[in-house]
């Protein structure tokens, strides 16, 4: 009786091994298929279809940074922009705008009109970048920061409290070194006439109120207010109705031409990342998580979660 037993198992498994062994691979092949498909999509509006997340990273990095910057700073823009992606449309669930309000996404087609004969090489370069990076967000704690970056700073970042009045311990003031030598403009210069300064200020100066004008600086370097007598405004308003490159700015009146001049250092908001400073990180051997690390204070890089309602997935 034993031997019959131990014969018909034999039997079987002869049998059945064989049609295991040809299904296995098949089962596999479907899992990594449908891994490999679950993307998050992204609305950008006024783009027709919506585009999976990776596609949209390579979109913003070659409308925000130069194609010719250091690989390891592409790399650390593409993990900021798909983290502030990720956090300010809920992972997909809602639109995105196109321009500076949120973050410059260019389509293929604006991508090779604008590049010309360098599109394949740049695209190529940006590319690279978004995939050796795939999925990777920034995030504190369990949250998703808000990767708020700009392009030039005067040498150290602003923090988020001199920014906006809100603490955000990520978004701290860091030293941003380096950024003259690698950037085309630091310093900028600006005149109008009395007449345009308030104009654009709804005011009625004269010479006495430049006379009495005094800025307030921060830590930073930039002006947090400014005051003239009675008036009074943050600096980030007088950027804003001046059009200014940066808050860190002198004022100087003309009182035989009526004319006022106007210097900044740096271009943007300042808070978050340099893109000009990752670029003279990346030039200093940096890489892109030492780049990240520095600029968003005690953070750290991980891949995305994803889950059933905020991913596509082929049938």
């Amino acid at each position: 009786m034993y031997k019959k037993l131990l014969f018909l198992f034999i039997i079987l498994t002869l049998f059945f091994i064989p049609i295991l062994l040809r299904q296995a691979p098949e089962l596999k092949l479907v899992e990594q298929r449908k891994e490999k498909t679950c993307e998050i999509m992204i609305t950008v509006t006024g783009v027709d279809e919506p585009i999976s997340l990776e596609e949209y990273v390579v979109g913003v990095v070659a409308g925000e940074m130069p194609a010719d910057f250091h690989e390891e700073a592409l790399k650390a823009q593409v993990i900021a922009a798909r983290t502030y992606a990720a956090r300010n449309t809920d992972k997909g669930k809602k639109p995105i705008a196109k321009d500076v309000s949120a973050q410059v996404y260019r389509t293929e087609a604006e991508r090779k009109e604008r590049w010309g004969k360098s599109f394949k090489q740049n695209e190529k370069k940006i590319r690279a970048a978004a995939e050796s990076t795939r999925g990777d967000i920034v995030v504190h704690g369990e949250e998703i920061i808000s990767a708020m970056f700009f392009s030039t700073s005067n040498g150290q970042t602003e923090a988020a409290q001199n920014f906006s009045g809100n603490p955000v311990e990520y978004l701290q003031s860091v030293e941003s070194p380096g950024e003259e030598d690698v950037a085309p403009e630091v310093e900028r210069k600006l005149q109008m006439t009395l007449t345009e300064w308030n104009r654009k200020l709804q005011l009625n100066w004269d010479a006495s109120e430049f006379r009495e004008l005094q800025l307030v600086r921060n830590p930073t370097g930039r002006v947090q207010k400014i005051i003239a007598g009675q008036y009074e405004a943050s600096g980030r308003q007088i950027r804003e109705k001046l059009n200014l490159a940066s808050t860190d700015f002198n004022i100087a009146y003309d009182v035989n031409n009526q004319i006022v001049h106007i210097t900044t250092l740096g271009y943007g908001h300042g808070v978050g990342m340099s893109q000009y400073g990752a670029e003279a990180f990346a030039q200093k051997g940096w890489t892109a998580e030492q780049i990240i690390s520095h600029y968003y204070t005690g953070t750290r890089i991980q891949k995305i979660n994803l889950s059933g309602d905020e991913c596509l997935k082929s049938p």
